[in-house]
């Protein structure tokens, strides 16, 4: 689109709602259909995000508390890295985590370069995307979710939602009640770009890897249903 074209249509909306109140605009914008959602791939919310998740090419895992959640961060850092240090912003919910049930070292703050290992805590996913959506500021800074070698992402079960248009509902209700962050991350997945000869590279803007641990009461059966409609087995 050139930029005469962007303009003219720019102008076209002011004219259109030169005028109009608050409530007219929502009204008018109202009579505009929403377009279904897809389908997803599988009945339960959980596993339909755990599946997307790994389309994505991230990893998962489910675990029933924040204690084991602290345990599988330790085992996916040390089968990787062979270490338990990672990084971690000044969220409370990672400061409240149980982190010694794992043996974890955390460092709270920001990401250095060189750091192997940073874990956000989400605030929300989205099931029909398999993305994740983390707030950025001070307690949470943008580089724990882009210059470690590994991202590891937390997330509750209560936390996921179905679609997009979810999504942002609940955003904009924390944000009503808590006020703007900095920044809103849609995370789908680790880095990786195919510019060069069409050769598809991982960590080339970001992580080389995502991992994600969903948290809740789900059904033992979930992680494996996951991986075996995903093809990740």
């Amino acid at each position: 689109m050139t930029e005469s074209a962007r303009s003219e249509i720019i102008a076209k909306i002011r004219r259109a709602s030169r005028g109009l109140s608050a409530s007219e605009i929502q009204q008018e914008l109202a009579r505009f259909p929403t377009a279904p959602a897809p389908a997803l791939p599988h009945a339960s919310l959980a596993e339909a995000f755990l599946v997307n998740v790994l389309k994505n090419k991230g990893s998962v895992d489910c675990v029933p508390s924040k204690s084991e959640a602290a345990k599988s961060v330790a085992q996916h850092l040390y089968q990787r890295y062979r270490t338990r240090k990672l990084v971690a912003g000044n969220d409370p919910r990672l400061a409240a985590m149980p982190w010694r049930d794992g043996g974890v070292l955390p460092r709270f703050g920001a990401a250095e370069d060189g750091d192997l290992g940073s874990v956000s805590y989400a605030r929300l996913g989205v099931a029909e995307t398999g993305s994740v959506v983390t707030w950025t500021g001070k307690s949470n800074p943008a580089s724990n979710n882009l210059l470690a070698e590994d991202h590891i992402v937390l997330i509750d079960l209560a936390d996921v939602v179905d679609t997009m248009e979810q999504a942002w509902q609940r955003i904009n209700a924390d944000m009503a009640a808590e006020g703007r962050p900095r920044g809103i991350n849609f995370i789908s997945g680790p880095s990786g770009t195919a510019d060069i000869d069409m050769q598809m590279v991982m960590g080339a803007h970001g992580p080389r890897c995502w991992h994600v641990i969903l948290i809740g009461d789900m059904p033992e059966s979930s992680l494996e249903d996951a991986r075996r409609i995903a093809g990740a087995v």
